[in-house]
């Protein structure tokens, strides 16, 4: 298998009782768009959210509004930033508030006038690091920082900020699959080609981004980018917040357990240990490459430890290691 180097949380757009406003056409075609994005997170009640829709449609466009049950996730592309935020005040408390200038000059001009490319990858990713590193082998990534995972208003607006006629998305978890299908059709009904890859790691995404090729027939490429995504057994090693029952017994505030397949297979009290058994557990059905991708809080030596245990231990099984920057468990583990 081939290898590559290299916020805005928000409720299900899934859920039962959730709302999803239809946005806008965006301004890709035409000069000189709106200078801002903004971006909050808004407790309000349904029908204030409906006047709010009006005022930020006639204030700019590709609006978003996503949520429902009093909680909404905002989105919209304006000229008047606090024009758009006072309408969230108006309509009730807008929090998280992020505003982003698209650049001077003629940015907006270079920005409208590109043409869409063919195909895309859009991924959503646990840690600044591994979005890096997927940008570097050429995807659209969304930020999910721990225990904030993304709305299906920011995966619509990552696909279409890919700008391409088709796209490939990869969730990387399995509690994003029904936010991002329903993100994915939203994407469709605005004429853009959308494959859901349902990979419920990161490590499954960097074994699909890896097999990627664009210029080959779209069908032909998701298909492999699937197989070589289940063809990645995923593990993770992360730290007990508190007492709970597991699969593998009752564990402790405190103790590291290590999750197969997402499912909690080891209890220990040390991290490298930890580790190394579900290296082998997972190892034992045979592998011919492990990567793995550290938190920047994993001990320093782990890494090097890890690798020479693999070396050692499990003949020609090659070993790829990445550092994913704050992804919220300490280590993530794929085996091809």
């Amino acid at each position: 298998m081939e290898t590559f180097t290299g916020e805005t949380p928000g409720p299900p757009a899934t859920d039962p009782h959730a709302r999803v406003e239809h946005p806008t056409a965006c301004a890709d075609g035409e000069e000189g768009g709106p200078a801002f994005e903004v971006i909050y997170l808004l407790e309000a009640e349904d029908t204030a959210v409906a006047r709010l829709r009006e005022r930020l449609d006639a204030l700019g466009d590709s609006l978003v509004v996503v949520g429902g049950d009093g909680l909404w996730n905002v989105h919209v592309h304006v000229d008047d930033a606090g024009a758009a935020v006072e309408a969230g005040v108006e309509a009730g408390r807008p929090y998280r508030i992020r505003i982003t200038h698209f650049g001077a000059g003629d940015a907006h001009t270079t920005r409208a006038v590109r043409e869409r490319v063919q195909r895309a990858v859009v991924a959503v990713v646990p840690g600044e690091g591994l979005a890096a590193l997927y940008g570097e082998a050429g995807a659209t990534t969304v930020l999910a920082r721990p225990g904030e995972p993304p709305a299906g208003g920011e995966l619509v607006e990552a696909v279409r900020r890919a700008h391409a006629r088709e796209v490939v998305l990869l969730p990387n978890d399995a509690e994003l699959r029904h936010t991002a299908a329903a993100a994915a059709e939203q994407a469709r009904t605005e004429g853009i080609r959308v494959a859901l890859i349902p990979t419920r790691s990161a490590v499954q995404g960097i074994a699909a981004l890896a097999v990627h090729e664009a210029d080959r027939r779209f069908d032909e490429d998701v298909v492999a980018m699937t197989s070589a995504a289940g063809a990645t057994r995923h593990a993770e090693v992360t730290v007990a917040e508190r007492q709970a029952w597991t699969t593998a017994g009752i564990c402790q505030e405190g103790d590291v357990l290590g999750l197969i397949d997402g499912d909690v297979a080891v209890i220990g009290t040390d991290v490298e240990t930890t580790a190394r058994t579900v290296l082998d557990r997972m190892l034992a059905a045979g592998g011919e490459l492990v990567t793995l991708v550290l938190d920047d809080t994993a001990p320093d030596t782990l890494a090097d430890h890890l690798e020479h245990h693999v070396r050692e231990s499990h003949l020609a099984v090659d070993t790829v290691t990445y550092r994913g920057g704050n992804q919220g468990a300490l280590l993530l583990i794929g085996v091809e």
